[in-house]
């Protein structure tokens, strides 16, 4: 489950508000003093938003609220749109060998080098990347296409032969998909 963190900077009586629907809200709320900033360690926490009234240099991931009254229910509404992004942004790269693989945008990268991917594509070289072993056609067909079948079908091999294509092309990439006697495999 990931758990989202509100780190409440420097504002007691917003952080007494909050604690108190704490039981209604869906993250934990957290007190941090002016005095512990430089003594705590973001990357401890997996989703995390400051609340503060003023900027603090140097963080990310932080709303800063100067203007009071708030209207609460506005105020919560724009938490969970801040964790949303945050979430987004944290899941849109990954890095596989050499390659930067933006999962937003869907475009494959080295060197300056850019490949648009389709969300098939995209789709197969995370599943097999994360697979960490050598994948079936089967499994391929029913993980990544979401159905099972019976009969001869030739979907995968064509993909995977056109997204060879694509990656050969650009990149000049010829070991990045390989095919097994038992399937296909990203190392």
């Amino acid at each position: 489950m990931n758990i989202k963190n509100l780190i409440i900077f420097e504002n007691n009586i917003l952080y007494s508000i909050l604690e108190e629907l704490s039981d209604q809200l869906k993250f934990t709320i957290i007190n941090l003093k002016k005095k512990d900033l430089l003594k705590v360690d973001f990357n401890e926490y997996s989703n995390y938003l400051i609340l503060t009234s003023s900027n603090i240099v140097g963080v990310k991931n932080k709303i800063v609220i100067n203007k009071f009254p708030i209207n609460i229910f506005k105020l919560i509404e724009k938490l969970n749109i801040e964790f949303l992004k945050i979430k987004f942004n944290e899941h849109a790269e990954i890095k596989i060998r050499n390659y930067i693989f933006n999962l937003n945008s869907r475009e494959m990268t080295l060197d300056n080098k850019f490949l648009k991917l389709t969300e098939k594509e995209i789709n197969t070289i995370v599943y097999l990347y994360n697979a960490k072993k050598s994948v079936n056609i089967q499994e391929l067909q029913s993980k990544v296409w979401g159905y099972q079948s019976k009969l001869e079908t030739h979907t995968v091999e064509t993909h995977i032969y056109r997204l060879r294509k694509k990656i050969l092309e650009t990149f000049n990439e010829k070991q990045f998909l390989k095919s097994t006697t038992s399937g296909y495999q990203i190392k």
